[in-house]
C-alpha cells in the first residue's frame, strides 16, 4: 500500500506548473506523490507571451519546461483529460476520461475563462461561458483569445479575411488587436467604456493611449455597446451598437475580461464568492481544509488576481503549507504592470485612479512626444500610492519600489515625473531599499537575493539572470538589476578590469571608437598613441579584427599579417594532425551541378576528405600547408570564393528551398539567403556569425537558433536576432515582424554594425544581448527607432564593407610573394612528410598513433 501523501492538482497552466516546480524544489518524492490533470492537449506554456506565437514562436518555444521534466521528477500527468467532479467525502476526483483518482490534498489551479457577453443577432448568435454557438455558417470566425488552440483558429480565420475586430479594450484586448494587425488585417478595437484600459489608467491617460494606438493604424471605438450581430454587406459580420451606429468585420474576437473557473468547486459545495471565485484564506485553503485554490480561480479578501505574479506567490504559499517546509502566507499582491501594447509603452502602479480617500495627484502630459505621466500620493504628501506612465516608462522601477516600500517622497513629488531635474535625478537610491524589497516581481526575487548573487561571484547581468532568474520574465526590472550590480561591485571594492589586455587600458568597444574616430589604420600607430609595450596574443588579433571591420583591408597585407592568429594567417582552419581544411563559399547552400562536379574533381585531384556540413557547405580536409594556394588556385579558377570558415566573420546563411519548390513555402528563402550571404561575406565581427532563412514557420532552416534568423510570413519577413546553438543554446528574439525586403536588409545592416561596435572581444551575439541593459527592447529602439541617432552611420559603415569586399584567397593566389608564406620551409620547397593518412569508407583520414607504428614510424617520430 502506498504510504506517500498524494497531492492531486487540477489545472496545468502557469500557476499549476509553478506549484509543481515549488514541490520539486522541496525534494518531495520521499514523502509525496503528485498527479495533475491537464485539460488542454498542450502542457503548461507561457500565456503571458502568447502573442509571440503569431510572430514565429512555436508551442515548444512557449513551453514552461524541458521535454521529459514531469517524467524525470516523478509527476503523473493526464493530458487532454478534464477533471469534472470532486467527491469530497471519498476524496476522489473524477474525470471526463473515466479516471477516478484519490487525493489526500487537492489543489485547484483551474484559472479563468474569457468572459463573452450575451449578444443576440438576426442569425441567433449566442455565447455561453467562453464557447460560441450560432445558427449560421460562420462560427469558425468568432473567437476568444486564451489558448494556443484559440490562436491557431484565429490564424486560420485571418488567412481568409481582411478586417478583424476585438471587443474589449483592456490589456488582453489590445494585445489581441496587435496580433490581428500583425496578421495583416485592418484592425478595430471596440470597448463599451469611455476610454481604453479603464481598469489600469485614467481618462486622460486613455486619450493619450488612444492617439498613440490610432497612429499605428488600429481604429478605436469607445463607448460602444454591441447589441446585435448580423451578416454584413461588405464583410462577413455587422456589429450594431446601441447608439445606432455599426461596424463590419470578417473576424470577431472577444476579449472582454476574465471570470474565474470555479464550476468544479461549486459542484463540490466549496464556498464561492458572490461574483465568483473560490474563497481562500492566507494559507490558500478553501472552505475544505484538504483543498487549496491558487491563481485566477481563487478569491482572497474579495479580490481575484488576474496577473501571473500573484498566482506564483499563491503556489509558493500552498507548497509551504502542504509540505510543512516554509512559512510563507498570501497577504495580497502588487498588481502593478508594465508592458508594450501595439508599440506603446504603458505602466500602471498601485492606486493609479486615486481612489484612496484624500489622495492627491500630479500629472504631466507632453503632446509632442505623446507621453503622459501621473503619480498619486497620500493626503500628507509623503507616500506614493500609485502611478500611470504612457509613452515613456523609465521611472517604473523607481516608482514601484517607492510605493511597495512606503518610502518618503522628495519635497517636490512632481519632480519624479517631470523632465529631469537634479532632485528627480537623485530619485530613490537602491541603498535605501530594504533587502526584503521585491525587485523582480515575476520571480519574486528580492534585493537581498540579488546582493547574494553578487557576493557569490556574479559580475554581469547575464550571470545575475542565471543565478536568480531576475529580469528573465517581463524584463521590467532589468534597469534596477544593473544599478544594483554596479552599486554592489563598487561597495565591495571589486575592480572589474575591463581593459582589453595589459598593453591597452581600454575596452574593445573603446578601442573600436578610437580606431574609427581617429582613422587609425594599423596596430603600430594605435600602440604608439594609446598603448604601450609590444602587444600580445590577445590584443593583436582583437585589433586586427577591429581594423578589418572598420577599413576592410586585405588581412595578409604586410602591416596586418603579424596580428593574425594561425587560422587567419593560413586562411584555413588547422586540424588535429597539422593539416588544414578548405571551405569554399556556397551561398545559401545553393550550388550548380557544374560547381558540384568541379569540387569533386578538385577533391579527387588533391586526395582530400569531403564532408557536407550542417551549414550546407562542402568541407575539404587534409590539405597540407604548402598545398593551400595550389588547391585554392583551382577553386578560384572555377568561380569559388573563400567561405571564411577560418575567421571571426559570417560563416553561412542556411536556407530551406522555400516557395520555389516547397508547397508550404511563403517566400523565396533561397534567393534571399543567397542575397544576404553575398552582401555580408567577409564582414569581420567580434565572433563568428551564422544566419538562416526559412521559407515558412515550419522552420526547416532553424533560423531561430542563429545570430540572425529570418522567417517568411505571408506578409513579408520576420527578423530574429541573437540566437545560437552550441554548448549554451539560446532561442533568438524577434526584432521586427512582417518586413519588406528593403526594411529587413536595412535592419540587419544596423544590427550587425551595432554588434561590431559594442560587443566584447570574442563575444557571440547571444551573451552580448544578455548583457545589454534593456535587452531586445533596447535593440529595437536603436535599430528600428534610431534612438541613438546613429542609424545612418551604421548603414554607411556597412556600405563601405560591401563596396570594398575582396576574396582573400583570390588576392593571395595572384601574388607570388604572398604564396611564399605557405611554404613549410623558408629556404626549401620540401613538404612535411610526417603527415600520414589511412583509408576509411573510401576516403582518407589522419592515422592514429598505433596505425603510424604499424606503418613503421618510430615512437620517437610520433612523439615529435
Amino acid at each position: 500500500m502506498n504510504s506517500k501523501h498524494k497531492i492531486v492538482i487540477i489545472g496545468n497552466g502557469m500557476v499549476g506548473h509553478r506549484f509543481i516546480e515549488e514541490l520539486v524544489d522541496k525534494d518531495f518524492r520521499d514523502n509525496f506523490s503528485i498527479t495533475t490533470f491537464c485539460e488542454e492537449k498542450n502542457l503548461a506554456y507561457d500565456r503571458v507571451s502568447l502573442s509571440t506565437y503569431f510572430n514565429g514562436k512555436t508551442k515548444e518555444d512557449l513551453s514552461l519546461m524541458p521535454e521529459g521534466y514531469y517524467e524525470e521528477n516523478g509527476v503523473e500527468i493526464f493530458i487532454g483529460d478534464k477533471a469534472e467532479s470532486i467527491d469530497r467525502k471519498a476524496k476522489v476526483v473524477k474525470s471526463a476520461g473515466g479516471r477516478e483518482v484519490h487525493y489526500d490534498t487537492l489543489v485547484l489551479a483551474t484559472g479563468s475563462y474569457p468572459f463573452v457577453p450575451p449578444i443576440q443577432g438576426q442569425k441567433q448568435y449566442y455565447f455561453e461561458g467562453y464557447r460560441a454557438f450560432e445558427c449560421g455558417d460562420h462560427k469558425q470566425h468568432i473567437h476568444v483569445y486564451r489558448t494556443i488552440d484559440d490562436l491557431d483558429a484565429i490564424k486560420a480565420s485571418a488567412s481568409k479575411s481582411e478586417i478583424g475586430t476585438v471587443i474589449g479594450g483592456g490589456l488582453l484586448g489590445l494585445e489581441c488587436a496587435n496580433a490581428l494587425k500583425n496578421l495583416g488585417l485592418k484592425t478595430h478595437v471596440v470597448d463599451r467604456g469611455p476610454s481604453l484600459m479603464g481598469v489600469q489608467i485614467d481618462a486622460e491617460g486613455g486619450i493619450v493611449l488612444r492617439a498613440k494606438i490610432e497612429e499605428s493604424g488600429v481604429q478605436v471605438h469607445t463607448s460602444k455597446s454591441t447589441k446585435l450581430i448580423s451578416s454584413g454587406k461588405e464583410a462577413r459580420y455587422q456589429l450594431q451598437f446601441d447608439d445606432g451606429t455599426y461596424l463590419e468585420t470578417d473576424i470577431l474576437v472577444f476579449s472582454s475580461g476574465i471570470r474565474p473557473r470555479d464550476e468544479i468547486a461549486r459542484k463540490a459545495g466549496l464556498k464561492i464568492g458572490d461574483k465568483g471565485g473560490i474563497v481562500i484564506d492566507s494559507e490558500c485553503r478553501t472552505s475544505d481544509e484538504d483543498i487549496f485554490a491558487i491563481g485566477e480561480c481563487a478569491l482572497w479578501n474579495g479580490q481575484i488576481f488576474g496577473l501571473v505574479s500573484p498566482g506564483y506567490k499563491m503556489a509558493g504559499v500552498a507548497a509551504d503549507i502542504i509540505t510543512a517546509q516554509g512559512d510563507r502566507r498570501f497577504e495580497g499582491a502588487d498588481m502593478s504592470t508594465k508592458l508594450k501594447l501595439i508599440g506603446v509603452d504603458v505602466a500602471s502602479i498601485g492606486d493609479s485612479h486615486g481612489r484612496t480617500e484624500g489622495s492627491r495627484s500630479f500629472s504631466f502630459r507632453d503632446e509632442l512626444k505623446g507621453t503622459y505621466k501621473k503619480i498619486v500620493i497620500s493626503p500628507e504628501g509623503n507616500r506614493l500610492l500609485g502611478a500611470i506612465l504612457i509613452g515613456g516608462v523609465e521611472e517604473y522601477g523607481t516608482l514601484q519600489q517607492m510605493m511597495l516600500n512606503e518610502m518618503t517622497l522628495p519635497k517636490d513629488p512632481g519632480s519624479l515625473i517631470l523632465p529631469t531635474t537634479e532632485e528627480a535625478a537623485a530619485g530613490v537610491g537602491l541603498d535605501t531599499l530594504p533587502e526584503a524589497a521585491i525587485i523582480c516581481s515575476c520571480h519574486n526575487v528580492t534585493k537581498g537575493e540579488l546582493m547574494k548573487s553578487v557576493q557569490d561571484g556574479a559580475t554581469t547581468i547575464g550571470e545575475i539572470k542565471t543565478a536568480t532568474c531576475a529580469s528573465t520574465g517581463c524584463g521590467g526590472c532589468s534597469t534596477m538589476c544593473k544599478q544594483l550590480l554596479d552599486n554592489e561591485l563598487a561597495k565591495r571594492g571589486v575592480d572589474v578590469n575591463t581593459d582589453l589586455c595589459e598593453h591597452f587600458p581600454y575596452t574593445r568597444q573603446e578601442l573600436y571608437g578610437l580606431i574609427r574616430v581617429k582613422g587609425i589604420r594599423n596596430f603600430e600607430t594605435l600602440l604608439a598613441e594609446h598603448g604601450h609595450g609590444a602587444g600580445c596574443e590577445i590584443c593583436k588579433p582583437a585589433v586586427a579584427s577591429i581594423l578589418a571591420a572598420c577599413w576592410n583591408e586585405y588581412i595578409l597585407k604586410d602591416e596586418h599579417y603579424g596580428l593574425q592568429d594561425t587560422n587567419d594567417r593560413m586562411l584555413a582552419n588547422m586540424q588535429k594532425d597539422g593539416t588544414y581544411s578548405i571551405v569554399p563559399r556556397v551561398a545559401g547552400g545553393e550550388i550548380t551541378p557544374e560547381k558540384l562536379i568541379a569540387l569533386g574533381e578538385i577533391a579527387k585531384k588533391w586526395n582530400l576528405y569531403t564532408k557536407i556540413t550542417g551549414g550546407q557547405r562542402i568541407d575539404l580536409f587534409g590539405a597540407r600547408q604548402e598545398q593551400l594556394p595550389l588547391i585554392w588556385e583551382d577553386l578560384v579558377a572555377v568561380g569559388f570564393e573563400s567561405g571564411h570558415a577560418y575567421g571571426k566573420a559570417l560563416r553561412t546563411v542556411k536556407s530551406c528551398v522555400g516557395s520555389t519548390w516547397c508547397r508550404y513555402g511563403q517566400q523565396d528563402s533561397v534567393g534571399l539567403a543567397v542575397e544576404i550571404e553575398t552582401r555580408y561575406k567577409g564582414l569581420r565581427t567580434p565572433h563568428k556569425l551564422k544566419m538562416a532563412v526559412s521559407g515558412c514557420t515550419r522552420e526547416c532552416a532553424e533560423a531561430q537558433g542563429k545570430d540572425v534568423g529570418i522567417i517568411a510570413t505571408d506578409l513579408g519577413w520576420n527578423l530574429y536576432v541573437c540566437g545560437n546553438g552550441g554548448m549554451k543554446p539560446r532561442h533568438a528574439d524577434l526584432l521586427a515582424a512582417d518586413l519588406n525586403k528593403e526594411s529587413l536588409i536595412k535592419y540587419i545592416d544596423r544590427f550587425l554594425m551595432y554588434y561590431v561596435r559594442t560587443a566584447d572581444r570574442l563575444q557571440r551575439t547571444a551573451p552580448w544581448l544578455e548583457n545589454i541593459e534593456g535587452g531586445v527592447e533596447h535593440l529595437k529602439a536603436v535599430i528600428i527607432e534610431d534612438s541613438l541617432g546613429i542609424a545612418e552611420q551604421l548603414e554607411g559603415e556597412m556600405a563601405h564593407i560591401i563596396d570594398t569586399y575582396q576574396c582573400e584567397w583570390k588576392t593571395t593566389v595572384a601574388s607570388p610573394e604572398k604564396r611564399k608564406r605557405f611554404r613549410m620551409f623558408v629556404n626549401s620547397d620540401e613538404t612535411d612528410n610526417n603527415v600520414i593518412f589511412v583509408e576509411e569508407r573510401g576516403q582518407i583520414r589522419p592515422a592514429t598513433d598505433d596505425e603510424k607504428f604499424e606503418l613503421g614510424v618510430s615512437r620517437k617520430e610520433v612523439f615529435e
